[in-house]
């Protein structure tokens, strides 16, 4: 009985991984595809299904490079340390992402990211829920960015 727990959990596990590898090497593209544009006519259940979409490092800098009208909002209070560069500073924290979101071009796309997911994560679903359609997270948020070996902006006093 306890070789098959044991079965049963290494299965469980394996799975889960083979499932985060294949969805992890799934292009930007073919993942934004997934994405329910909203219209006039829409409802609240199809307004449910929009989602933010998660990229790894590479996919951002891919989309920082390619996308002219990308807006990159840095969510954390360590913006003044080092951010991505030309991103902008939103604090979630402080109210500043909330007070933000009124005057942000819902026609741009926007990636969002912090120094921790659960802030990331927030962030990015604020922007949703406020009605825009085309929003990235950075998964592994700056850290992630900082180990692929990819730029970063300091403030100069």
């Amino acid at each position: 009985m306890k070789n098959k727990l044991v079965l049963f959990v290494l299965i469980v596990i394996v799975g889960f991984i083979g499932f985060r590898i294949l969805n992890g090497d799934t292009p930007v593209e073919e993942r934004k595809e997934d994405v329910v544009v909203m219209d006039e006519g829409s409802n609240s259940e199809e307004m449910s299904s929009i989602e933010y979409i998660d990229i790894n490092p590479a996919e951002a800098k891919a989309l920082i490079d390619e996308e002219e009208d990308l807006v990159i909002i840095d969510v954390s209070p360590h913006y003044n340390t080092a951010h991505l560069p030309n991103a902008v500073n939103y604090y979630l924290g402080d109210g500043s992402l909330d007070e933000a979101i009124p005057n942000l071009d819902k026609s741009k796309v926007y990636l969002v990211y912090c120094h921790v997911d659960s802030v990331s994560i927030a962030g990015a679903n604020k922007l949703i829920e406020a009605g825009f359609q085309n929003v990235y997270r950075l998964e592994g948020n700056y850290n992630a960015w900082i180990e692929a070996g990819y730029p970063i902006e300091t403030v100069s006093n």
